[in-house]
């Protein structure tokens, strides 16, 4: 187990944001890989999040199991493993500093992709777009959940659209990512991530990502999401911006 307390420092924090996503606070998580990739390797960050992720994925998906739109999971589903897939190409064959340079450039664009929504920006997407540009997306959103576990804004970008109720929207949003977690597994064990050390840290870290996802549940209809929400994504950017500079020089 990492007994680093800089690392614990930014771990926490962000495990609790993890937490309050899946709570209710949607997206906020997104701001966990970039916050450890400062002080670890973006590879061993991923590792010791997923663990955590899955952890909470399985409330997630047994709380919405039957809330679900099978069509776009069936579509989005196998177009993440090609995404997921090529993550894993890059990882394996690159430098740690090119991964940490499309992390940071994937957190800058998620954070202001987000601030833009927040303030009523939209990205005109037709309820009837042709499949060939969902299979795009699902392969984006692969791709980002394997680099950065910020898969949203391609997923979000084909779902939404689609007007679904809110019950199956959040079932296919919680069942989507929970497949894709899984689906993630096999890479992170090619790429070695899943030692003993990142294992013990994870399972360290999951009082605290269970009792924050609890919090977020509690925390949602008490306070100023927007507020929040908005700090964290602005946090983010500065952070992403950190992750360029360090990966350039």
């Amino acid at each position: 187990m990492l007994s680093d307390s800089v690392f614990y420092a930014l771990a926490i924090p962000a495990v609790i944001l993890l937490g309050l996503s899946k709570g209710g606070f949607a997206g906020v998580g997104a701001i966990a890989m970039p916050l450890l990739a400062l002080r670890i390797s973006p590879v061993q960050a991923a590792g010791i999040l997923l663990p955590v992720l899955i952890v909470q994925d399985a409330v997630s998906v047994w709380a919405f199991r039957k809330n679900l739109a099978r069509e776009i999971l069936a579509l989005m589903i196998p177009s993440a493993l090609v995404g997921i897939v090529l993550a894993y190409l890059l990882a394996a064959r690159v430098s740690a500093t090119v991964v940490l340079a499309t992390l940071g450039g994937i957190s800058v664009v998620f954070a202001c992709y987000r601030l833009w929504i927040s303030r009523g920006g939209r990205v005109p997407m037709p309820s009837n777009a042709p499949r060939a540009l969902g299979v795009l997306l699902g392969i984006a959103a692969g791709f980002t959940s394997q680099v950065a576990h910020s898969g949203q804004p391609p997923f979000q970008m084909w779902v939404l659209p689609k007007q679904l109720p809110p019950a199956v929207l959040v079932g296919t949003t919680a069942i989507f990512f929970a497949a894709i977690n899984l689906l993630k597994v096999p890479a992170y064990m090619a790429l070695g991530q899943f030692t003993r050390e990142n294992l013990l840290t994870a399972a360290a870290l999951l009082p605290v990502a269970i009792a924050s996802t609890l919090l977020g549940v509690w925390l949602v209809r008490r306070i100023d999401a927007e507020r929040f929400i908005t700090i964290i994504y602005v946090l983010m950017a500065v952070v992403g911006v950190q992750l360029l500079f360090k990966a350039l020089h």
